[in-house]
C-alpha cells in the first residue's frame, strides 16, 4: 500500500474520488475539476490517498493544518476507505500520515468529528491516539 499526497490534478485522481465519496456521504455530490484543483492548490489542505499496488484508491482523507491566534491546529476531515478495503489498516495508515504532517507543521492538536454511528471509524481514531472530547459542535448552514 502507498500513502501519498496528492499534488496535482488527473481526471484518474478525479473519477477515484468521486467513487469514494457516495460511501462516506449520500447527500455529497461528486466533485468537480475545479473543486478537486482548488483543494490541490490550497495550501492550507492536504489531500491523502491510499492506494494498492496496482495505483487503485483504497481511501482518502484531507487534511487543514490552519494558524489561529492559540497556536496552529490542525483538522481531518472527508475520511473514507472503500468498503472492498475496510479492515485491512488503510484508515490507520491515512491517520497516520496526516498526524505525521500536522506534527511537521506544528500543530499543537489535531481534531476530527465522527457520528458514533460509525463504530469502526471511532474505534480507529482511538487506537490512533484521539481522545473523546465532551464538547458541543455546532454547524450553521448559510442559506438554509
Amino acid at each position: 500500500m502507498e500513502i501519498e499526497v496528492a499534488t496535482e490534478f488527473s481526471e484518474t485522481l478525479l473519477s477515484e474520488l468521486n467513487r469514494l465519496i457516495p460511501q462516506l456521504s449520500r447527500s455529497s455530490g461528486p466533485m468537480s475539476k475545479e473543486d478537486l484543483s482548488e483543494i490541490i492548490s490550497d495550501e492550507d489542505a492536504t489531500l491523502i490517498v491510499a492506494r494498492d499496488e496496482a495505483g487503485t484508491a483504497l481511501g482518502m482523507l484531507t487534511l487543514i493544518v490552519f494558524r489561529i491566534p492559540t497556536g496552529i491546529r490542525a483538522w481531518i476531515e472527508d475520511v473514507v476507505v472503500d468498503e472492498r478495503a475496510r479492515g485491512k489498516s488503510v484508515g490507520s495508515y491515512l491517520v497516520r500520515r496526516a498526524n505525521s504532517i500536522a506534527s511537521a507543521k506544528g500543530a499543537k492538536s489535531i481534531d476530527l468529528t465522527s457520528r458514533p454511528d460509525r463504530e469502526a471509524a471511532n474505534r480507529l481514531y482511538v487506537r490512533e491516539g484521539f481522545e473523546l472530547r465532551k464538547t458541543n459542535v455546532y454547524r450553521y448552514t448559510p442559506n438554509s
